[in-house]
């Protein structure tokens, strides 16, 4: 495929909900399902431990939308699988490359999404709080059916009730003091510099360009939540720590070296989020 990375539009407006683009491709799947590629893109791909936003897409000069399902990013390419609104038979629109098109992002699925990736980076922040400064983040699972973040590292069985109502204690805390969570796209060194003085090993210092001939120093993305060190993230995340809400730790497991911390299920935002946002825009 001959397409430059798309643009990410959430990477410098995690808040934005709505934007305009142009359609590149349009094709349908192995799986039967429309695909648009559109550059930029204000969707997020899932990825990261973060499930992917849905909504539509209105293109002009098209009275059916397209219904965004599903985004993925491969090889930096966002791909946008839906289907079209309201068409009969086996009618299929036929869509012309350079089209302008304007992109609608289900709000409350970000949010939530959003939400649950914050509360996840907090849980982060607040370990070495509670004594458990040793446990090093190795993934996590920001999904609304039951989210949970891992760590290398253990906890001692005896200790892991009383562990777990000081962590739940210690970030409703800090949700309930509140604090601006922003986002900066830096070089290398000052991105290391903002989380502490290293960044992990999956953050590449160079990068490969023009068809890997070149290379050039990464410039991180960095999330920082309230005053603490940042941390590198491709995600999306709320505008303050308050607005995380609540975070009930349901339960901490340890074994085999590893340590899982499980937020409990949300529901009454998982029954907002469930209601397809279908008419937005004009």
């Amino acid at each position: 495929m001959d397409k430059g990375p798309t643009k990410l539009e959430y990477y410098d407006d995690m808040w934005r909900l709505q934007s305009t683009a142009t359609l590149l491709s349009h094709f349908k799947g192995d799986d039967g399902r429309h695909v648009l590629i559109l550059d930029p893109t204000i969707f997020y791909p899932q990825g990261g431990g973060q499930p992917a936003d849905t909504g539509f897409v209105r293109i002009h000069g098209l009275d059916n939308k397209f219904v965004v399902c599903d985004v993925r990013s491969k090889d930096g390419i966002v791909f946008h699988y839906g289907f079209f609104e309201n068409l009969g038979g086996e009618f299929e629109p036929t869509l012309e490359k350079g089209k302008d098109v304007s992109l609608f992002v289900d709000e409350p699925r970000r949010k939530l999404n959003s939400r649950l990736h914050s509360a996840g980076h907090l849980l982060d922040i607040c370990l070495p709080r509670i004594g458990l400064g040793h446990l090093e983040p190795r993934k996590a699972y920001h999904f609304a059916d039951g989210p949970w973040v891992e760590y290398k590292g253990t906890v001692l069985q005896n200790e892991i009730q009383n562990k777990q109502k000081d962590l739940e204690l210690e970030a409703n805390a800090l949700i309930s003091v509140g604090g601006k969570v922003s986002v900066d796209i830096l070089p290398y060194d000052e991105a290391a510099k903002l989380c502490g003085g290293c960044l992990p090993d999956y953050v590449a210092k160079y990068v490969s360009i023009l068809m890997h001939q070149l290379s050039q120093e990464s410039t991180p993305r960095i999330v920082r939540i309230g005053d603490t060190p940042g941390c590198p993230c491709g995600g999306t995340h709320v505008a303050d720590i308050s607005d995380i809400i609540q975070i009930k730790v349901s339960q901490i497991r340890s074994k085999k070296g590893l340590t899982k911390v499980y937020n409990a299920k949300l529901p009454y935002i998982l029954s907002a989020a469930t209601h397809f946002v279908h008419e937005y825009g004009p």
